[in-house]
């Protein structure tokens, strides 16, 4: 647990050819950007430069992915870095709170895990574990490249073919099962913290799914927005919490629509109360008209807003290979979302805003404060 960040890390130490400053000191000398990220399901290693600079930045990127040193003295000072990173992110109540509910919601599936993972998996990352993994999964079966910008496509396969031919399949590949979901209240106190934290969700639709379009909506018209129902309800109305908002966590076999919200100890029922309110009046009334014509408009402005730079079509076309095999145009996604209805957003509401599944995490100083599954009734 934890161990793909870790390589994350230590593919910016250095290589065969390259030192750790050299990485560095080679894209910023030609004013561009080096970045990675490791998400539930992926990692990444990007870079964006001006086009003449194309070849000299995917000579650093490959060398970075295919030659690392994973030398023992810099992963001892990687566990110090990556532990304070740690520190970082529970010092932050809205990171602790997500992971104690996808900790509970997915509990002993790997997707419930922590990307960083934990102070003793951390420490106990040795060579030979780092290396045994980085072989299994860094082979050309679980590799994709993507591009966007002004650019050539015949001329970027050639720089891709002449840096990554050599690359073996090693046999081996890593399968996995859906991740079974549990509807599970939890309840952590933690004195320091003057607010209340707390995320209630259930289980939606994995991202590949053919009504993925409708549970965007949803969650739109939910709380995606300052228009939104939560937004305009808890917030505006009833003064309950600065941020409430509503999210969906998608995977290509899971999924989860989630509702955060930071509030006082005092007021918790009471937003708990009222985004049950708003899940209950979406199953009980068709969205009336104007507001799904508002929802599917932000929606839309959203993701063509979204794709507006290099970086973002470049991502953009890595989630669709990886989701799906195929790219779908800008053209398709609209009629998608266009395409939803009502009575769709109702269905998808009533079949998975059920008590029986619903799953609450609440974090702060709690004072005793208890709640059970008859008080999530919707």
């Amino acid at each position: 647990n934890g161990i793909s960040h870790f390589i994350e890390h230590m593919l910016f130490k250095g290589t065969t050819n390259r030192p750790a400053e050299q990485i560095a000191r080679s894209v910023d000398s030609i004013g561009g950007n080096l970045d990675a990220f490791t998400s539930k399901e992926m990692v990444s290693y990007n870079t964006k430069v001006l086009d003449e600079h194309l070849p000299v930045a995917f000579d650093v990127l490959s060398d970075m992915v295919l030659n690392p040193l994973f030398r023992e003295e810099d992963i001892e000072k990687e566990k110090g870095v990556i532990l304070e990173e740690l520190k970082m992110e529970v010092d932050n109540p809205e990171y602790l709170i997500h992971e104690i509910f996808c900790g509970n919601f997915w509990k002993g599936h790997p997707l419930g895990k922590s990307i960083i993972g934990t102070r003793d998996t951390i420490r106990a990352f040795d060579r030979g574990m780092i290396e045994r993994y980085y072989r299994s999964v860094y082979e050309p079966r679980n590799i994709l490249v993507t591009a966007a910008g002004n650019l050539r496509h015949e001329e970027t396969v050639r720089l891709v073919e002449s840096r990554f031919a050599g690359l073996r399949t090693n046999g081996s590949r890593v399968v996995d099962s859906a991740p079974p979901t549990h509807a599970r209240l939890v309840l952590r106190d933690k004195k320091s913290l003057e607010q209340t934290h707390l995320c209630l969700g259930v289980p939606c639709y994995p991202l590949p799914h053919e009504k993925r379009f409708v549970c965007y909506v949803l969650n739109t018209l939910l709380g995606g927005g300052m228009s939104s129902r939560l937004f305009q309800n808890i917030r505006e109305r009833q003064g309950l919490a600065y941020a409430v908002f509503s999210e969906l966590n998608l995977y290509r076999d899971s999924g989860c629509l989630m509702v955060y919200a930071g509030t006082s100890i005092e007021s918790a029922p009471k937003v708990v109360g009222s985004v049950l309110g708003e899940f209950r009046a979406v199953k009980q009334i068709p969205v009336p008209p104007e507001e799904l014509r508002r929802a599917k408009d932000h929606l839309k402005g959203s993701l063509m807003l979204g794709l507006e730079s290099t970086s973002s079509r470049m991502a953009n076309l890595a989630r669709q290979e990886l989701f799906f095999g195929r790219f779908f145009s800008m053209d398709e996604i609209m009629e998608g979302i266009e395409a939803v209805t009502a009575e769709e957003v109702q269905q998808v509401a009533r079949d998975f805003f059920d008590p029986r599944k619903i799953a609450l995490a609440i974090l702060g100083r709690l004072n005793g404060f208890k709640i059970t599954r008859a008080d999530l009734a919707c």
